[in-house]
């Protein structure tokens, strides 16, 4: 158990020591080469449990976290799980290897590294954690962490604007995904997300399955940049490209398709579930593919591309989910086959992917370019890197011989399976699915054969180029080359990932589904059926659209940026500012009458219009004591005391009142029995007495007469309203007896917390969290203050240095 969770929070452990290695280190021995053992060990760690899982073995370890909340960080290790742990570890050591002979040395490798460690970590506990609420806090770690890799070069304006843009939506989703846990765990009653699926039927008859639905698929849909989310992932390109890489091809954005994989034993077989995964994922799909063709960047080219082989994934779950309708069966089995796609596919992508990114990263390394309008004839000069593009770029265009064609077939077959499924409506329109998903493709292959050919097909132009090309370190191109040699080993060993990896995930997805029901062999000819002849029309159709895209491309790239969705998100969150900025200017006046007038009307509004509104008015005197003649004295005095103040002239008389002010609450204290109260009012009044009067000196001089104050009727209702709130509030709090008083709780004091005095240990012990993050305030504010001082006094002596 304990090494399990070791290797969990090994990223976290070794980030605190990256600074040190960079420090000191980092001259002689490349930072990453150190990092790249975390990743490594995490893999050949997760690599044991794969015949165990094969054969159907789970493996859960508890680890307390906050008994009494019931919190507990739950890692459960199925086949789901571990696809993405492996995926996780196995390309983030490649993105890392890649990462040394890409980042300089001279670069603040030491924040990189960290900030790829904690995402690294946060997505091994989003995949690993069975808990609700845990998941929920590393899943947003993940956000917070991509925002600091994203704006790595936080220098350019660009990546500031991409890291808060992806934040933005990913953590808005993330709000709607916790809103979604909450019901569920209502539904339920337990956090634990194997027992929410082994309630699923209790869940699925509950009157917040719905919503709880549309709030889990927030947050996937947001982390997985499907329609109309996926605004975030092209501007998110600002990154570093290692960062891209491993980001945007193998984890952060298959974090939502995870999410969805895990909740499809819960919501699948729902209409509503259905359609909304299957159909955002096939509109995601032709979005993507239509918006990538209007690129002339290669990054935001693989932005859009993953954008679209993201919807492709999405679908084939949302058409697997069927399966949990239909149960065990033929019918089921079908679209079993789907899901199964899903998983395929999901892996397929990560490794063409990742290759193709990092193809990306050694163009722009070398050439200081990544307009294909400047690139072209690059294979003369660059035969190796050419290779691996040739072999990530037709992978995704779905060509054999390459792992792309394998989970491409099966998804036209899905596609088509689902097309005469004959439920949800799909007798109307299930037609749609097929085409599509077939034009979708044909716009993928068209932008595959422009990335491939386009940058390193034609005559090769070296003066459009800012440096002199040569082909890749041998170390740079060592990563995307295992990825490219996993792309080919797939596609003519498919059924030992399949075996293996891919049907113990599966039976995590579709638990009803036992593995003795289907026998999924996956394979590269299954004769001449409608899937072959779709991909066929594909190639030929999408071959004659590349042949002639000088005639109908630009056209395409002159599409009205008025009326993309990353324009009209940019002008809402412009008009949101602008409106912001105006209503704050209405009220920050400047003047302090005028926020005191806000803040008392609204404590007037609020206060008296709830006592208002729900009968909350009730006085009872019965039980009040005699006001003696003392007590009239001293109110009379503190009277006098407040209206001296105000209107002294001399400021000895000031704080002399001040101070009568002060002894006159004690003298209260002593009548209400409080003497240790009245003493600690009387040394405080002291104190701060002689204060004033030490700095008496300092103070500027009182005018010799006092300026006459115009009324104002504002003032008066005001003033009036406030005393009458708060004397109501007082009197109607006394009257109303809800609960019993907690005063015979504090009363025990001295056995529940050794403190004789009830004051001490209220302060001390029963509030003592509340103590400890008024101290930590405090402490941050000092801290603060100093930084501030030291960073102005070095400013000084830098000038006076100049």
């Amino acid at each position: 158990m304990i090494t399990l969770y070791l290797f969990i929070f090994l990223p976290f452990i070794f980030a605190c020591i990256v600074p040190f290695l960079f420090k000191y280190l980092n001259r002689q021995v490349h930072t990453g080469w150190f990092v790249m053992i975390v990743p490594l060990a995490i893999l050949i760690y997760l690599l044991q449990f794969i015949p165990d899982v094969a054969s159907g073995m789970t493996y859960e370890y508890t680890l307390s976290w906050i008994p009494s909340l019931g919190i507990e960080f739950t890692a459960y290790v199925d086949g789901l799980a571990l696809l993405f742990g492996l995926l996780i570890t196995g390309v983030g050591t490649l993105v890392i290897l890649y990462s040394i002979f890409y980042m300089s040395k001279r670069e603040a490798l030491h924040n990189f590294y960290i900030y790829l460690l904690m995402f690294m970590g946060a997505m091994l506990g989003v995949v690993f954690s069975d808990h609700l609420l845990v998941f929920y806090g590393f899943w947003e770690l993940t956000s917070v962490s991509s925002f600091l890799l994203i704006s790595y070069w936080y220098e350019r304006k660009s990546s500031r604007q991409g890291a808060l843009k992806s934040m933005l939506i990913t953590v808005f989703g993330g709000f709607g995904m916790l809103a979604g846990f909450i019901m569920l765990i209502m539904m339920g009653d337990t956090y634990s997300i194997r027992e929410l699926i082994a309630n699923m039927e209790t869940i699925q008859s509950h009157v917040l399955f719905i919503p709880a639905m549309l709030c889990v698929l927030l947050g996937a849909f947001t982390k997985s940049a499907q329609f109309p989310f996926g605004i975030w992932l092209p501007e998110a390109m600002e990154a570093p490209t290692p960062v891209s890489s491993y980001l945007h091809s193998a984890t952060m954005v298959k974090a939502g398709i995870y999410l969805v994989a895990r909740m499809t034993p819960i919501f699948g077989g729902s209409p509503v579930w259905f359609w909304l995964v299957s159909g955002v994922g096939v509109i995601t799909l032709l979005y993507g593919s239509l918006t990538a063709l209007r690129q002339t960047d290669l990054k935001p080219l693989l932005a859009y591309s993953t954008i679209s082989q993201l919807g492709l994934i999405m679908s084939l779950l949302g058409i697997g989910s069927l399966a949990v309708y239909f149960g065990p069966g033929e019918s089921g089995t079908v679209f079993t086959v789907a899901a199964y796609a899903a998983l395929f596919h999901l892996f397929n992508h990560s490794t063409f992917k990742g290759s193709l990114f990092m193809v990306v990263g050694i163009i722009d390394h070398e050439t200081g370019r990544r307009d294909i309008r400047y690139l072209g004839g690059l294979m003369q000069v660059m035969p190796i890197t050419f290779t691996i593009a040739l072999i990530g770029g037709l992978s995704m265009a779905g060509l054999p011989p390459f792992n792309g064609f394998l989970s491409k077939e099966m998804f036209f077959a899905a596609v088509l399976d689902v097309s005469k499924a004959g439920i949800f409506g799909l007798d109307s329109i299930g037609a749609l699915f097929p085409i599509i998903a077939w034009v979708a493709s044909i716009f993928t292959f068209v932008y595959c054969m422009i990335f491939v050919f386009k940058t390193f097909g034609g005559p090769y132009h070296p003066e459009r180029l800012n440096r002199k090309v040569h082909e890749a370190p041998l170390g740079m191109l060592l990563a995307p080359i295992l990825l490219g040699l996993l792309v080919v080993l797939i596609f003519f060993f498919p059924n030992v990932l399949g075996k293996y990896v891919l049907t113990p995930a599966l039976s995590s997805v579709l638990p009803m589904m036992t593995p003795s029901s289907y026998d999924l062999k996956i394979s590269a000819w299954h004769g001449l059926n409608y899937e072959l002849l779709m991909t066929i029309g594909v190639i030929l159709l999408g071959s004659l659209l590349y042949v002639v895209k000088k005639k109908w491309l630009p056209a395409a790239r002159k599409f009205p940026q008025s009326l993309s969705l990353n324009h009209l998100f940019n002008e809402g969150l412009q008009g949101a500012e602008r409106l912001s900025a105006s209503l704050t200017s209405r009220y920050m006046t400047g003047s302090l009458r005028h926020y005191l007038i806000y803040v008392f009307a609204f404590f007037v509004l609020l206060l008296m219009g709830s006592l208002l509104l729900f009968h909350g008015i009730q006085f009872d005197f019965s039980n009040d004591a005699m006001i003696n003649v003392f007590d009239a004295g001293l109110v009379i005095c503190m009277i006098i005391s407040a209206l001296t103040v105000l209107l002294a002239s001399n400021r000895i008389v000031a704080i002399v009142a001040l101070g009568v002010m002060g002894y006159v609450i004690s003298m209260f204290f002593v009548i209400f029995r409080a003497p240790d109260l009245a003493l600690t009012q009387m040394v405080v009044e002291t104190v701060t007495t002689v204060l004033f009067l030490l700095c008496f000196y300092h103070l500027p001089k009182l005018k010799k007469t006092v300026e006459r104050i115009s009324f104002k009727w504002t003032n008066l209702i005001i003033s009036i309203a406030v005393g009458l709130t708060v004397t109501v509030m007082a009197l109607s709090a006394k009257g109303h007896k809800l609960f019993e008083p907690i005063t015979s709780f504090f009363e025990n004091s001295y056995e529940l917390a050794g403190a004789k005095n009830i004051v001490n240990a209220i302060l001390v012990d029963f509030r003592g969290f509340d103590t400890m993050l008024e101290i930590s305030v405090l402490t941050i504010a000092g801290l603060g203050v100093y930084v501030l001082i030291r960073q102005r006094s070095k400013r000084g002596k830098e000038h006076e240095a100049e």
